[in-house]
């Protein structure tokens, strides 16, 4: 049983272990943290934090029934009712239906939770996994762009009730 949750301070030492154990699996397809990130560790989870507490992103973790942090979903730079969608599985999780299941449930938390009406995305050409989740979840392409040095596409999702509505 796995479960949606908002990051919270005592989920720390969970993705810490989450992102070292991941590293090399995310570097393969997103930029790599860089050692700074677990060297500084708590000091950005304590960011990260005060960012959610002002209200201009909201970060999950997907967590397994012990605890172990299988995935982080995340809503970032909220504004005007609009957010950036961004998510990563872990290795072990992945091909599960992990990432599709917490995107829609992120969906849903957009509208009920946080009052968002439309939700962005964006990901590599290359990266078959994130393009179909984001087509599983109601995503439409939009457009391309240059993420990484590498050709990318970016997404789109409006909301209502947590279901896609026509774009205008």
């Amino acid at each position: 049983m796995t479960a949606l949750e908002r990051l919270r301070p005592d989920h720390a030492p969970a993705v810490l272990a989450f992102e070292r154990e991941n590293r090399a699996y995310f570097a393969a397809s997103v930029p790599d943290r860089g050692d700074g990130y677990f060297s500084g560790f708590a000091a950005r989870h304590a960011e990260l934090l005060a960012e959610q507490a002002a209200g201009v992103c909201h970060f999950h973790v997907l967590t397994d029934g012990d605890g172990t942090v299988l995935g982080r979903v995340n809503l970032i730079d909220v504004e005007g009712g609009s957010a950036e969608l961004g998510y990563r599985i872990a290795e072990r999780a992945a091909g599960r239906g992990l990432a599709t299941s917490a995107v829609r449930d992120m969906c849903a938390l957009a509208v009920g939770d946080y009052g968002l009406t439309e939700l962005r995305a964006r990901t590599t050409a290359d990266n078959a996994g994130s393009r179909a989740v984001l087509a599983r979840t109601g995503f439409t392409e939009t457009g391309t762009l240059t993420l990484m040095g590498k050709p990318g596409l970016r997404f789109v999702r409006h909301l209502v009730d947590g279901r896609p509505r026509p774009a205008p």
